[in-house]
C-alpha cells in the first residue's frame, strides 16, 4: 500500500534545511526501516537523492519484520537504497563504511510489546549495542530512538517534562519490558560515549502519529482511525481521562534528523509537540466536531489482557533543550495533521 503523502516527504527535506547537506554523498544504516518512523526515514532519503543532494546518499535499510504491521510493508527501494533482512540482535557488519547509524528498531507498540516482551527488551539493548559497534568501528554518528515511556508516570511538577527527570517507572509493571530496556539503552550509549568516544545521541519521541502506521498497529491514533473508517465504536481503555500530546509525523523525523546530525554526543533530546495536552475523551471530541467526523463513537471500558495497564497519566515534552540545542521546532497544527491522518486512512484502513 502506498503509505506515505508525497508533500509531507518534501516539508522534512525543506524542514532539514542547509543540514540535509551534510548526508551529501554520505551512507546511512537504518535499522527497523520498515516500521512506520523506518519508511518515512528511508522515503526522506530517496528524496533527498533526487532533488536535494549533488552526490547520493547511500542508505542500507534494514528489518527483521518482528511484528505483522512491518510485514504488511513494501520493502524499501530505489536508487543507493539496499535492502537487507537481518535481526539487529545478531553481530551485524556493513560491507562498506557506514557515515550514520539510526536505531530505529524496537516495538513500540503495548500491544505487540506484551507479546514480545523479550525481543522488546533485546532490541532496545543488544540490538543497540551491536549498533553502537558499528558506529564505534566506522567512526559513525548514531541517534537511538529511545521513548517518553521512559519517564513513566511523572508527577504533576515535571509536566511539561524536561530532559533532567529521572523518571517514575516500575520495574516490574506490566509495560516495565519497554520501559526498562529503554533506560538500560540510554545508559549503555551514554557508556558507549564515555569509553569509546561515539558520537551518539538519544530521541524520547512523545505520541507521534501519522500517515503510514499500520491499522494493525493497535494504539490509540491507528484504533481511532481504523475503527472509524470501519464506522465501529472506539475502545477507551481505563477512564478516558489521561492526557496526551500528539506530534505529527513530518515534525517528529525532522527532530531525529536533526538530533543526528546536531545532537551533542551522550545528550537525550525530546522530540514531540508540547500543545494542546489533550484527554483521550477529549481528543475524540475534537475528531468528531473538527476533522469532522459526525459518526465518531466510544465506549469507555477496562483495559484488556492484551493491553497493558499502568499508562501514564499525563505525558507533555518540554522542549527546551530540543530547540536550544538542534534548533527543533513542531509546526504542523494539532488538527491540521488529525485531518491529514484521518482523511488519508478513510482511503487505506477500508
Amino acid at each position: 500500500m502506498s503509505s506515505l503523502i508525497d508533500s509531507d516527504i518534501d516539508d522534512i527535506c525543506v524542514g532539514l534545511g542547509a543540514y540535509a547537506q551534510r548526508f551529501d554523498g554520505k551512507s546511512v544504516l537504518i535499522t527497523g526501516a520498515r516500521g512506520f518512523v523506518g519508511q518515512y526515514l528511508t522515503a526522506v532519503f530517496r528524496r533527498l537523492n533526487s532533488a536535494y543532494l549533488r552526490e547520493p546518499c547511500h542508505v542500507l535499510a534494514m528489518d527483521n519484520l518482528r511484528t505483522p504491521a512491518d510485514a504488511g510493508t513494501a520493502p524499501p527501494e530505489g536508487p543507493h537504497i539496499t535492502y537487507i533482512e537481518h535481526d539487529v540482535i545478531r553481530p551485524f557488519r556493513p560491507d562498506s563504511k557506514v557515515d550514520f547509524v539510526v536505531h530505529a528498531a524496537g516495538i513500540a507498540s503495548p500491544y505487540y510489546y506484551r507479546k514480545f516482551p523479550l525481543e522488546t527488551m533485546d532490541v532496545a539493548t543488544q540490538g543497540l549495542r551491536n549498533m553502537l559497534d558499528v558506529a564505534r568501528t566506522d567512526e559513525a554518528r548514531l541517534v537511538f530512538l529511545s521513548s517518553s515511556e521512559i519517564y513513566g508516570n511523572p508527577d504533576a511538577a515535571h509536566v511539561p517534562t524536561p530532559e533532567d527527570y529521572n523518571g517514575n517507572v516500575s520495574c516490574l509493571g506490566p509495560r516495565s519490558c519497554y520501559d526498562e530496556s529503554k533506560r538500560f539503552g540510554e545508559s549503555l550509549l551514554r557508556v558507549y560515549v564515555q569509553q569509546f568516544g561515539v558520537e551518539a545521541v538519544i530521541v524520547r519521541p512523545f505520541n507521534v502519529y501519522g500517515p503510514g502506521l499500520s491499522r494493525e498497529d493497535y494504539r490509540i491514533m491507528p484504533n481511532i482511525a481504523v475503527r472509524l473508517s470501519n464506522g465501529q465504536a472506539i475502545d477507551v481503555y481505563g477512564d478516558g481521562s489521561q492526557t496526551r500530546t500528539f506530534c505529527y509525523a513530518t515534525d517528529a523525523i525532522t527532530g531525529f534528523l536533526l538530533a543526528l546530525l546536531r545532537g551533542r554526543p551522550g545528550e537525550a533530546y525530546n522530540v514531540g509537540a508540547s500543545e494542546p495536552e489533550i484527554s483521550i475523551i477529549d481528543l475524540l471530541n475534537l475528531i468528531r466536531d473538527d476533522v469532522p467526523a459526525p459518526d465518531l463513537t466510544y465506549t469507555v471500558r477496562d483495559y484488556p489482557d492484551s493491553y497493558p495497564s499502568d499508562e501514564p497519566m499525563r505525558r507533555c515534552p518540554d522542549l527546551t533543550k530540543a530547540f536550544d540545542h538542534l534548533g527543533y521546532q513542531p509546526s504542523v497544527p494539532f488538527t491540521d495533521g488529525l485531518r491529514k491522518f484521518i482523511k488519508w486512512s478513510q482511503e487505506y484502513y477500508r
